[in-house]
């Protein structure tokens, strides 16, 4: 794909949750698509039709079991946060029509139990979950996402362990 190729492709619309637990750890799902033990946050496109914040409790709910009436909004990033795909996932994620995502981040507070996360759901993205802290989970995405969540952190560190 030639630079200007990649430059014409736009970004995927996505989104992503910060969830909270009451010590302030955050949690992270490490990802059953992965050859290395690489962890995120719980994040994915907005569907047609969908609110960046409609997307955020869809997505959550999707890859945790966590539904809405278990957390309360905090806060959101004042704007959107792009990454770009590393040249050997061009053409590859996505089909090959996206650049990278452009990310709305949300900070959400859980208020239910350990025991009421399910990452067993019908289509999972984890293999394993945990609650650590924001520098932790800065080291422990993938690099090419590194800076997002550096940026995410930054955003809501106030409210952070």
């Amino acid at each position: 794909m030639t630079p200007e190729q990649l430059a014409a492709l736009p970004y995927r619309p996505c989104v992503g949750v910060v969830l909270m637990n009451p010590a302030g750890l955050i949690f992270a799902g490490q990802r059953l698509d992965s050859d290395s033990p690489a962890w995120q946050m719980p994040q994915g496109g907005i569907d047609a039709g969908e609110t960046p914040d409609t997307a955020a409790l869809r997505e959550l709910w999707e890859e945790t079991g966590i539904t809405a009436d278990l957390v309360a909004p905090v806060a959101q990033t004042p704007d959107w946060l792009t990454y770009d795909l590393p040249p050997e996932l061009l053409g590859k994620v996505w089909k090959g029509r996206y650049r990278g995502q452009r990310q709305m981040w949300f900070l959400m507070r859980y208020l239910g139990r350990d025991d009421q996360v399910n990452i067993a759901t019908p289509h999972p993205e984890f293999s394993r979950w945990r609650w650590i802290g924001a520098d932790e989970m800065v080291a422990a995405i993938v690099p090419f996402k590194r800076a997002v969540y550096e940026q995410v952190v930054g955003a809501f560190r106030s409210h952070l362990a």
